[in-house]
């Protein structure tokens, strides 16, 4: 059975997958969580006025940068050459709260399933790092992988 674990060698030891041997494809993929806060706290950032400055903003820089760094966080994970990220922030007045979706793609032998994820995660932390002192009880939730394209396993859609 440990010879279908992709991540152990024979020895069971971790390891590295090799993907030297695989097709240079286009891959994409989207994944997205939401955090959900105080009515305070969605107006502060709405209204821009918390202590730390633009909310939004910099929770986007931050999932572009958590994205970035995956290989640094995830041990497993290849360092990838992306050449493009991209996030969108969407409101949720009647949650409140906000929806953050990042979209990694690249032109390469593995996919980028985890940096959309970890962008989307380093996203959130941001807003609930920049917010907390308003709100403390704030929950990041539902951080899944929307749709991805490409490679040997194909294309995935949640339904």
């Amino acid at each position: 059975m440990s010879s279908d674990l992709t991540h152990l060698d024979e020895k069971k030891r971790p390891k590295m997958v090799d993907v030297g041997a695989k097709d240079e494809t286009e891959r994409i993929a989207v994944a997205s969580g939401i955090i959900k806060m105080s009515q305070e706290a969605f107006k502060a950032i709405i209204n821009q006025t918390t202590k730390k400055g633009a909310v939004l903003h910099t929770a986007v820089i931050a999932a572009i940068m958590g994205a970035k760094k995956t290989p640094d966080l995830i041990p497993m994970c290849h360092p990838l050459m992306l050449t493009s990220i991209n996030c969108d922030v969407e409101e949720i007045p009647d949650l409140p709260g906000f929806k953050l979706t990042v979209t990694c793609k690249l032109k390469g032998r593995t996919g980028v399933e985890m940096e959309a994820l970890t962008g989307v995660s380093i996203g959130l932390l941001t807003i609930y790092d920049m917010v907390k002192a308003i709100d403390k009880g704030m929950v990041i939730q539902n951080i899944q992988l929307e749709r991805k394209s490409g490679g040997k396993s194909g294309d995935f859609v949640r339904e």
